[in-house]
């Protein structure tokens, strides 16, 4: 087993529930740090598992369990250079030396704020990009794009890309049932 920090953010009717944390306890999420954040309930989580999918499934479900609905995990996979420098150990000159293609050909390009001077990249494809270039493993590449499906599925986008946001339509779908 290895433990995995991830943040899921959730949605609650009533952010004054005074059961509200014994609730969040009581269905699994013992592991979490809570915190309520600008309207939205934050679970940062260090949770067990033998992958990250069964950390970030697991969480999502007790969180779900407690009543709250999720609305995304953290970290996003919308980054700046700052951030792919810090996911990646890389400093942020080398990140700017790949962006602009000096380094090294086929970075991606930005997703947002592309004509602005702080750009947006899509971490699946960076991460891809990376783990391309030996850079980053394929574990690092594959819960990107967990975290991406995720945050695509509670933003209402039906449009899974994986057995791991099929698996999570399915059971919000009956959710909403």
């Amino acid at each position: 087993m290895r433990t995995y920090n991830l943040t899921v953010v959730a949605l609650v009717d009533d952010l004054n529930d005074a059961e509200l944390f014994d609730r969040l306890f009581e269905a699994g999420c013992a592991d979490a740090t809570i915190s309520i954040q600008k309207g939205l309930v934050v679970l940062e989580f260090d949770r067990e598992a033998m992958t990250f999918g069964g950390a970030l499934l697991s969480a999502l479900r007790d969180v779900e369990r407690a009543g709250a609905a999720i609305e995304r995990v953290e970290p996003d996979h919308l980054v700046n250079a700052g951030d792919i420098a810090r996911r990646t150990g890389l400093g942020r000159a080398a990140i700017s030396l790949y962006a602009n293609g000096s380094r090294r050909e086929g970075f991606p390009h930005p997703v947002a704020r592309v004509t602005t001077d702080s750009p947006l990249w899509d971490w699946v494809e960076v991460s891809s990009w990376m783990y391309q270039t030996r850079r980053l493993g394929l574990k690092d590449v594959v819960a990107a794009k967990m975290v991406r499906d995720v945050n695509r599925a509670a933003a209402g986008v039906h449009e899974p890309t994986s057995w791991f946001a099929r698996q999570l339509l399915r059971r919000t779908e009956g959710h909403a049932a």
